[in-house]
């Protein structure tokens, strides 16, 4: 099929709004002080945006005193003070008109028949289409229409593979797919995946509210269900509504593969659902597999997982429909032909973005920046000839005259960053470290205007504050000093609760301006007026042209912007490599299973344990379907297949069966397999546990934390040696055996204490030396989680960030079942009770003495201390409590929320029945665990 939307729409006979577009010129002037309707600057009283609620302006309390207590504000007196921008060229067209021409033709064109969801040739029910009308979503762009219109898709014959512009609405095609293959298929399940927790989490809540009411075509006319009693119709109703589940690392979901229709899940766990379905032969139960941010594919941590997963459906040949969909690709037609399907690329964004080049206080068109670059380089040579006059900029920022803005880079970001923020529009800065984002978010906020003492801007972000506070992790002291003046930072170093907060607070408007790492340009959807990118290194690494067309791609949104602008601030020594890189193509995806990679190493060992192949020449069809036999010579292709078979041999993971001709997983191939390890890591757990066996230190939990420590977190954490010496000065002698039995030893921890020096990893040996003692260190922070130590406690303790102790305490729980089930395939079952008795710990959070509670449902490590503390000392006291005692505990587990019910009479009432309906639910659910430990002791 044709990629071009022009060509695509002229069969479906109407233009699009691209091809009127495209016969007006556009050369945008920025917008800065233009406000839209709606919005407000410093100073105003005005909402932040219609229709969305801000947070309650908290006058006073009512009830008991709670730890929600509003900051204090204190201000420096004195404040930087932005660079002015002055406008340079004198003749701008007139960009209002041209966005007013913009909107007639998407107008003109918005009534088209083909262009309404609840047209008949999509076939979508009418509670899906009312619940898409509902959030905004009543009509749908005309590449989308072209899209869904090509035939075998919307059956769900053909796979696809597409590419659209970040806010070009790429998702509402794969979602309209994949939730209609559903609804005609009830017995079908769907896989949604997507690289990252936090995507997977808002999609989550996406989907469950457009699928709200919308029903599977089951038939009603089952003879053997009676659908006039009302059991059977609320178990109907059961049946035909659509479920969906979330699967990533931390999350304790307890519905299994059977109890859901659409899985969205994070790359691991979605190759582990898929190995698990073919090895239970319920892989037929599969409809339809999205792969979002199909780039990912040459990631070389995770690539190779998407591309297994893949290939393992293409050589099933199943009808299961794959979808593929990225913004950045550029081969989108050859990753077509290896997954054999239909293609489709998009150019069109709704909202326009000019994009900039800010160099030594000036603004260029990027467009220009090659020209740029050479007359520099020209002027060099003739040094009296000055830039200004050579080649004039848009804009000029003024230099500062404060020190803090001496560097040309600071000073732009700041100017333009304020600048938005005076305009009441969001500023998105992208810095290069966690460090640069809280270094410019000081000088951002001690520049920004302060609000006025009484107004709602002020309100909300106290409110904010507040909130901070109230967190477990407590208030990070930058950020209160920031927060106040509307600008936050979010990177990875913080915790979940504090990057959901601050994304919340820039999407409302209560923030103005966001600093990040580019993490966040992959990981959550927070569009911004203007995007700032300071500096074209993220970390030490300059970044790649995939990774700038994410930055660039959040600037401007349908809905929220009529238009967006990117700046790319850079300085001279990077101004060459800035230059090529605005020119430079999307690099082509790869496959990540080659030699260097040992990718296929994984893929084959993970298709002989599913039984998905064993045969020579089945492997070799597996290996026809994988992405690396598409790039590189088929000879080639083979002969990596060859020593990947051999190395898994040798480790004993395969073993070639008498026949000579076929392969077969041995038990530890088994174990590695359905504990999802990569094989490098499951020979090493293989190892540590097998020595387990023989001497488990078990007076004592040290030996244990070790075991549960993630791999791959643990690894490359850089250890401070004082810090481990004094851990293990604290350690019993219990815990102190169990690290000396798996390798640790305290002469040689003094030794790097005295020398300063750190672990080299040059060999083999010393690899699996740096492994032990990184897993060691970290066990010590997963003690002290299972122990109830505080998060912010923690990170203070060893002296990283919050946010590193939260992604140990949620991926920690993944990893032990992975031992667990380890243990269990390779039929170790006393290690694997003893594990298993610790993953409850780990699955609490809490103590030994609160497991028992942990067990009903609600309760996990904060709230059953609460609830212990409070006079419920065990499961018989809670299972025989009132309902309506247990309220006030609650209530302490969230104060904040408690504390904001109050300030308003109906939402007051509303928050007490919740509590109350909690509690009765908590009383109900110990009651069934404390009935069965009851029968279990009948029995016995």
């Amino acid at each position: 099929m044709s990629a071009s939307s022009d060509q695509s729409f002229q069969t479906y006979g109407f233009r699009t709004s691209v091809d009127i577009a495209r016969q007006h010129t556009y050369d945008i002037v920025p917008l800065a002080g233009h406000k839209r309707p709606g919005e407000y600057s410093a100073g105003d009283n005005r909402t932040v945006s219609a229709g969305v609620k801000q947070p309650a302006n908290l006058n006073g309390s009512a009830g008991q005193s709670v730890d929600f207590i509003r900051p204090s504000l204190e201000l420096p007196k004195g404040r930087l003070v932005a660079s002015e921008i002055r406008s340079v060229t004198a003749l701008v067209p007139d960009r209002e008109q041209q966005l007013h021409c913009l909107q007639n033709a998407e107008e003109d064109l918005a009534g088209h028949p083909l262009l309404l969801l609840n047209n008949p040739v999509y076939g979508l029910p009418p509670a899906l289409v009312a619940n898409c009308a509902a959030l905004g979503l009543k009509s749908i762009y005309q590449w989308q229409a072209s899209c869904l219109l090509t035939p075998g898709l919307l059956d769900g014959s053909r796979h696809l593979v597409y590419t659209a512009p970040t806010g070009g609405g790429k998702s509402l095609v794969a979602d309209m797919l994949m939730i209609k293959r559903i609804i005609e298929n009830p017995g079908r399940k769907a896989i949604l995946v997507l690289p990252y927790v936090a995507l997977v989490q808002e999609k989550l809540k996406w989907l469950r509210r457009i699928v709200q009411d919308v029903e599977k075509s089951i038939d009603d006319t089952d003879d053997k269900v009676d659908i006039t009693k009302p059991y059977h119709q609320r178990w109907r109703k059961l049946q035909k509504s659509i479920r969906i589940t979330g699967y990533f690392g931390g999350s304790r979901t307890a519905a299994s593969w059977a109890d859901t229709d659409i899985a969205v899940c994070t790359i691991e766990k979605a190759n582990s659902l898929i190995n698990t379905a073919i090895e239970e032969c319920s892989i037929g139960e599969l409809g339809v597999v999205v792969l979002d941010e199909l780039h990912m594919l040459d990631d070389e941590h995770r690539g190779y997982l998407l591309e297994l997963m893949v290939t393992k459906l293409l050589l099933l040949r199943h009808n299961i429909q794959i979808i593929g969909m990225s913004a950045t690709l550029s081969n989108t037609e050859m990753l077509a032909e290896w997954m054999n399907a239909v293609y489709y690329v998009s150019t069109y964004r709704p909202v326009p973005i000019d994009e900039y080049l800010v160099y030594e206080n000036a603004i260029y068109p990027a467009a220009t920046s090659r020209q740029l670059f050479q007359t520099i380089s020209r002027l060099k040579a003739t040094p009296t000839q000055s830039l200004l006059d050579t080649m004039p900029p848009h804009r000029i920022i003024s230099p500062s005259v404060f020190p803090q803005l001496a560097n040309a880079m600071t000073n732009a970001t700041i100017a333009l960053a304020i600048d938005t923020a005076s305009a009441g529009y969001g500023a998105l800065v992208f810095c290069g470290s966690r460090q640069a984002c809280q270094i410019q978010a000081a000088i951002i906020s001690e520049a920004m205007t302060t609000p006025g003492d009484n107004t709602d801007e002020l309100s909300n972000r106290l409110d904010l504050v507040a909130e901070f506070r109230s967190l477990p992790s407590g208030l990070d002291p930058v950020l209160e000093k920031t927060l106040i003046r509307g600008v936050g930072f979010h990177h990875a170093g913080m915790t979940t609760e504090e990057r959901e907060l601050i994304a919340q607070a820039y999407d409302q408007g209560v923030l103005r301006v966001l600093i990040a790492t580019c993490s966040l340009a992959a990981g959550v959807n927070l569009p911004a007026r203007r995007v700032i990118i300071n500096g074209a290194r993220m970390g030490r690494e300059l970044v790649g042209p995939a990774m700038l067309r994410q930055m660039c791609g959040r600037a401007g949104r349908k809905g929220k912007d009529e238009a967006g602008e990117t700046y790319l601030i850079c300085g001279n020594s990077d101004l060459q490599a800035v230059c090529d890189l605005l020119e430079a193509d999307m690099p082509a995806i790869e496959s990540c299973l080659a030699p260097e990679k040992r990718g296929l190493k994984r893929a084959l060992l993970e298709a002989i344990a599913t039984g998905l192949v064993s045969g020579y020449d089945a492997i070799k069809e597996y290996v026809k379907c994988t992405l690396l036999y598409r790039t590189v010579d088929k000879k080639l292709a083979y002969s990596i297949m060859q020593s990947a078979l051999q190395e898994l041999a040798k480790e004993e993971l395969v073993h070639l069966n008498d026949d000579e001709s076929s392969y077969s997983a041995t038990k530890l191939g088994q174990a590695v397999v359905a504990s999802a390890f990569a094989p490098e890591d499951g020979l090493f757990v293989h190892e540590e546990l097998r020595r387990a066996l023989q001497a488990f230190v078990m007076d004592g939990d040290m030996h244990i934390f070790y075991m549960f420590t993630p791999l791959q977190l643990a690894a490359g954490t850089q250890i401070d040696w004082r810090i481990f010496r004094d851990q293990l000065d604290n350690l019993d002698e219990s815990g102190l055996r169990a690290l000396q039995f798996v390798g640790v030893q305290p002469g040689f921890v003094n030794y790097m204490v005295q020398s300063g020096g750190s672990l080299k990893e040059n060999t083999p040996e010393q690899i699996k030396q740096a492994r032990i003692y990184q897993r060691a260190y970290t066990a010590f922070q997963l003690r002290d989680l299972s122990n109830e130590v505080p998060l912010s406690v923690i990170a203070s303790r060893y002296q990283i960030p919050r946010g590193n102790v939260q992604s140990l305490a949620q991926q920690c729980h993944g990893f032990a079942a992975g031992i667990v089930k380890f243990c269990q395939r390779m039929d170790w079952g006393m290690l694997a009770a003893v594990l298993d008795h610790m993953q409850d710990r780990l699955e609490a959070g809490a103590r030994a003495d609160l497991l028992e509670m942990a067990q009903v449902t609600y309760v996990k490590g904060w709230t059953a201390r609460l609830l212990r503390e409070n006079g419920y000392r065990n499961l018989r006291a809670l299972a025989e409590a009132d309902a309506k005692d247990l309220v006030p505990v609650l209530v302490m587990v969230n104060p904040r929320k408690a504390q904001k019910s109050q300030l308003h009479p109906a939402e007051a009432e509303r928050y007490a029945k919740k509590l109350l309906a909690k509690a009765e639910v908590i009383i109900s659910s110990a009651n069934k665990v404390w009935e069965r430990e009851m029968q279990v002791e009948v029995d016995e």
